[in-house]
């Protein structure tokens, strides 16, 4: 007997194919965001200084919470990856070889995130035990 075989469905384009450039994209301007979100939170939370010094130091004393501490953990790591992300989308528009090697530095530049949090992350789970 032979088989019968369904007929191939033909390919879908899509935008996202869910390579790691297309997370690297979406990386980027998440971290972004977040980081654009601490820095208008830290504006408003310095302003409060000149409305109510009670105040400020009521968000001051917040901001020692564990669970502060854990989100300041994640900001570190949205700061790093965007800067070492954008130097790496730098290179990808104005060097010749960057197209080419955009890959290689996207692994690269992980790398580098991993080296650069390890230390980090410890010393501030080390604050965080010996603190409180």
């Amino acid at each position: 007997m032979a088989t019968i075989e369904a007929p191939a469905q033909p390919k879908r384009k899509t935008l996202y194919r869910g390579d790691p450039g297309m997370w690297s994209w979406a990386l980027h301007r998440i971290t972004g965001v977040t980081v654009f979100f601490f820095l208008f939170v830290h504006v408003l939370d310095t302003a409060l200084v000149r409305v109510s010094p009670e105040i400020y130091d009521e968000a001051i004393e917040l901001y020692k919470t564990p669970i502060v501490a854990l989100m300041e953990m994640g900001l570190v790591f949205c700061v790093l990856f965007h800067a070492l992300n954008g130097v790496r989308v730098i290179l990808v528009d104005f060097w010749s070889q960057g197209p080419r090697y955009q890959k290689q530095m996207l692994w690269g530049i992980l790398g580098l995130l991993v080296v650069l949090m390890v230390p980090t992350i410890g010393r501030m789970f080390y604050l965080l035990l010996t603190e409180h």
